[in-house]
């Protein structure tokens, strides 16, 4: 306190030069328009400029949840998308029945949302991981897919993260079909362009043409029915000559993947362990 005191003393003209500065200022602009209209606009360019900061600061740190709400609804929408098509190609009058059937389909379904924190699309076999895992609800051979189209796989989970086979990844093998045509085949990639990836084991008979979507044939555990996965670009005899293969551009942009959801089944283990059983009921004892 002692050396406050001497302070004050010390430098008392300074501090009376300070008052006295700030009562004419005062007196100044309190009195004098002109002057009190450029301290006004001053005080309010800068006070704006702070507000712009500010804003632009939360914008920044609310524009990741707003993304991953932006894919959630992507992924909704392309289902609702999906389903007013169907109803109006069949031509059915009762819509209410088939809105409540396709309320119910997806409420079995729970969107984890997540983000990409590493992705690869020049290997033979990519991987990408993602911020979410067990902890979030996140489970090996779940289904991922993003605003666009599908993803992949979910292959190995930590308490905090998930690692994703993707399509463009030689061992995925997803059951695919051509929309509103019935006729189904298996999706894999066999390196190279991550824009394309082909569909093998279509019949002869099938009859499509080139721009047809190609979806999810929901006959796996992993993925609901009609999710989008690319558009038939080009037909090939397979090598065998008794299938076609198409290849096709990918709906989804590996290159450019920052938000994705997980596609939380409550049947889905039922399923799996129900597949295995089947499986295992099969297969021929071994002899001792």
């Amino acid at each position: 306190m002692n050396n406050l005191l001497a302070f004050l003393a010390k430098h008392n003209h300074w501090l009376l030069f300070v008052v006295l500065e700030v009562m004419s200022l005062a007196l100044l602009f309190q009195f004098n328009s002109y002057q009190g209209s450029v301290w006004f606009t001053s005080a309010n360019v800068v006070t704006g400029k702070f507000y712009e900061i500010n804003s632009s600061v939360e914008s920044f740190i609310s524009m990741g949840k707003l993304n991953e709400q932006l894919t959630m609804r992507n992924v909704y929408l392309e289902r609702q998308v999906k389903h007013l098509s169907e109803m109006l190609e069949r031509g059915k009058s009762d819509s209410t029945l088939q809105l409540s059937t396709q309320v119910q389909l997806l409420s079995q379904y729970k969107l984890i949302p997540a983000k990409v924190v590493s992705n690869s699309i020049n290997k033979p076999d990519n991987l990408i991981t993602i911020d979410k895992g067990s902890l979030d609800g996140i489970r090996p051979d779940m289904g991922v897919v993003s605003g666009n189209g599908i993803v992949g796989v979910v292959y190995l989970v930590s308490p905090h993260y998930s690692m994703i086979i993707p399509v463009l990844n030689s061992h995925s093998n997803i059951s695919v079909m051509i929309e509103n045509r019935g006729y189904f085949g298996v999706l894999h990639w066999e390196g190279g362009d991550s824009k394309m990836a082909f569909v093998d084991d279509i019949p002869r008979h099938a009859r499509f043409n080139g721009g047809d979507n190609i979806v999810t044939s929901g006959y796996s555990a992993l993925f609901p029915p009609g999710i989008l996965v690319g558009k038939v670009h080009r037909t090939y005899n397979s090598p065998d000559g008794m299938s076609y293969r198409l290849r096709i551009n990918l709906a989804t942009d590996f290159s450019n993947l920052r938000d994705v959801c997980v596609i939380n089944d409550a049947n889905l283990q039922e399923r799996i362990n129900l597949m295995r059983s089947a499986k295992d009921s099969i297969m021929p004892a071994k002899e001792n």
